[in-house]
This record gives C-alpha cells, sequence and structure tokens, in this order.
C-alpha cells in the first residue's frame, strides 16, 4: 500500500499521543547483505528520520525511541564503540532539522554510563532545542525497564530514610515521579519491528495498557508508511483499560 493511500486512511482525530518504537533487525538486515552488523546501524538512521518526520506530520506529541539497552553493552566492543561513534554523529547533524520542526529533544536512561563526549552532545542537543513544542522525541539510551524501576524504588527507599515520604504514601501514581518518564504520558502504541514477539526490557510499567503491533520490517526499511500503517492499526482497536465493551461504550 501506498503512503499516500495509508494517510487517506488515516483519523487524524484518533492518533496517539505517544508512540514508543524498539528499533529492531540491524543486524539481521546487515547480515542478509553480507555486511557487519555496523552497517545496519548506519543504514537505520533513515528509518529514524521517516518515524520523527511521519510522527510530526500527523501531530503525534510524543515519541521515544529504543536506541541502546542495558544489556546492549555486552556486545562486541567494536559494535558498541561503532555504535557510540554514529550517535554522536547523529545527534550533532540532526539538531538543524529538530529545529527547524520545532520538535524537543530528551533522553532517558543510564546516560552518565555513556562516553563523555557522548554525553556532551546530547546534553547540548537538548538544551538547544529545549524550547521546542511541536514534538517530543525521546531516545532511550543505555536503558531498560529492570534499570528504571530497581532506580526508582533506590530513590523512594532514600526520601522514606530522609523522612520525606512515609511508607503508606506509595502508590502508583508516586511510583510514577520517580520513573526516567515523569514528565511524559504513558505510550498508546508501542511499535516493534523485525517480527520479534516481546518488549525486551522496554519501558515495564508504562507499557501495561498499550496497545502492541509487532511487523516483520527489519528497522533499516521501516518507513512513514509502516508507521501509518500500524496507527492505522491502533485505530482500529477497542481500547478497554480492564472494562468491558458494553462499559466503554455507556
Amino acid at each position: 500500500m501506498s503512503k499516500d493511500k495509508a494517510e487517506i486512511r488515516l483519523q487524524i482525530d484518533r492518533v496517539p499521543s505517544h508512540i514508543a518504537i524498539i528499533m529492531d533487525g540491524n543486524g539481521r538486515w546487515a547480515k542478509k547483505k553480507g555486511a557487519l552488523r555496523i552497517f545496519g546501524h548506519n543504514n537505520a538512521l533513515e528509518a529514524v528520520r521517516d518515524a520523527v518526520e511521519g510522527c510530526a506530520e500527523i501531530g503525534v506529541k510524543y515519541l521515544t525511541l529504543y536506541a541502546f539497552s542495558t544489556e546492549n553493552w555486552s556486545r562486541p566492543k567494536e559494535e558498541i564503540d561503532g555504535l557510540m561513534d554514529l550517535l554522536i554523529r547523529a545527534i550533532k547533524d540532526e539538531v538543524p532539522t529538530l529545529q527547524k520542526n520545532k520538535i524537543r529533544l530528551n533522553a532517558i536512561g543510564d546516560i552518565e554510563s555513556l562516553p563523555t563526549s557522548c554525553q556532551n552532545n546530547l546534553s547540548s542537543a537538548i538544551k538547544a532545542t529545549s524550547s521546542n513544542e511541536h514534538m517530543t522525541l525521546t531516545l532511550a539510551l543505555s536503558y531498560s525497564g529492570r534499570w528504571e524501576l530497581t532506580r526508582a524504588m533506590k530513590l523512594i527507599a532514600l526520601d522514606i530514610e530522609a523522612g520525606k515520604l512515609k511508607s503508606s504514601d506509595i502508590d502508583e501514581k508516586l511510583i510514577s515521579t520517580y520513573l526516567n518518564t515523569k514528565d511524559l504520558p504513558d505510550p498508546e502504541l508501542m511499535i516493534r519491528t523485525s517480527g520479534e514477539m516481546r518488549i525486551s526490557n522496554f519501558l515495564l510499567w508504562q507499557l501495561a495498557y498499550s496497545e502492541l503491533y509487532i511487523t516483520d520490517v527489519l528497522w533499516p526499511d521501516f518507513r512513514k508508511n509502516h508507521l501509518f500503517e500500524a496507527i492505522i492499526d491502533f485505530q482500529k482497536r477497542e481500547r478497554r483499560f480492564g472494562k468491558t465493551s458494553e462499559q466503554i461504550l455507556k
């Protein structure tokens, strides 16, 4: 299906406010072409641009991309080094485009574990785009859901020890304020490329009621038409949040 036809079928008034994407399949894409994994990562940038541009065009307010997990640190050093170099270049190169489209850059994860040069470029880009209000693009870097929840529990425990909180204060709303995503709404739609049927330690708390969309498309091949098809599929679903269909219709 062409991108234009997919766009026509979109219900703009029902576009999800927040979309999260697990960008998977770079290594398999490269292997199919007889190349190193880093070749797949380099060719994934066009997919990132298409996803960001597509979301901005149709009014998505928040887009979160799973760029590098805490588990990814266990990959071969040459791949990690290549990924970090790519990240530094990509952030620097994309700032003018983010500014032009009034997109604010954000990051979640154990940012201090990233190379200093990467931290500096990321910090500069976040600061430069901080006043943009059209859309927020969040990069999950050195991130995992279990890391985030463990960190939140430690922070809550410290505040209890300091007398700032009582155990009776702890509820879902309080826990959410200790998460990296405290300033973001929960994703309504989570897209995963490459056909893998798992969430891979991504936004474990936040995805509780998100709609999941799995596509066999490998991330470097992902384009706007794939994004729009995922949203069209989302718009066909009934979101009940534990209620019955009859309750929703009342």
